[in-house]
């Protein structure tokens, strides 16, 4: 059975970031709403609650029907989907802390779920980038978290800033946001 992915640096890095970026969006859009992809433990979901999003603003999807479940009990909207597949409409704010690392065999297959991005790690992020101008609204952005380890990933013509970055013992993990 898949585990549900527990907050760790990169999750932690992200709410960091999301926790300023947030409050300066609000002034422009107090009503922005708000998609987590991959919610996973709800930690990102939470960072957008205690921010200032409405409640009711805030959406999440995983593909793990624990973590599904999990974010349920925690009283925030959350469906079963891969990627955007369920998704209807279109959001201020997309936030996604993919699995992006390159595959490896010896890691046990209940966090691969989780960590796995494909052969180079790149796969799930390159079909998110494909499928989410999709579920943008004008002016919206994503926050998105990658890898030194994720290799191939196709940026296609999405304008990205790097926000933030944290070094561990074995890899390089960042924090972008994209703009149409």
């Amino acid at each position: 059975m898949f585990e549900i992915y527990e907050p760790a640096e990169d999750s932690y890095l992200m709410q960091e970031i999301l926790k300023k970026q947030i409050v300066n969006l609000l002034k422009k859009n107090k009503n922005m709403n708000f998609l987590e992809i991959g919610c996973g433990s709800g930690i990102q979901l939470q960072t957008a609650l205690k921010s200032g999003i409405k409640k009711e603003n805030i959406s999440s999807v995983d593909i793990n029907k624990k973590a599904v479940k999990h974010c349920r009990k925690l009283k925030f909207n959350c469906i079963q989907s891969n990627l955007f597949e369920s998704i209807k409409g279109k959001y201020n704010l997309i936030v996604f802390n993919p699995p992006y690392l390159p595959e490896n065999k010896d890691e046990p297959q209940s966090s691969q779920l989780a960590t796995t991005g494909g052969k180079k790690g790149s796969e799930i992020i390159n079909k998110f980038l494909k499928q989410a101008k999709d579920y943008l609204k004008e002016n919206g952005k994503i926050f998105l978290i990658t890898s030194s380890l994720t290799k191939g990933i196709k940026w296609m013509s999405w304008k990205k800033e790097l926000l933030g970055k944290k070094k561990l013992f074995f890899e390089e993990v960042y924090c972008w946001v994209l703009e149409v």
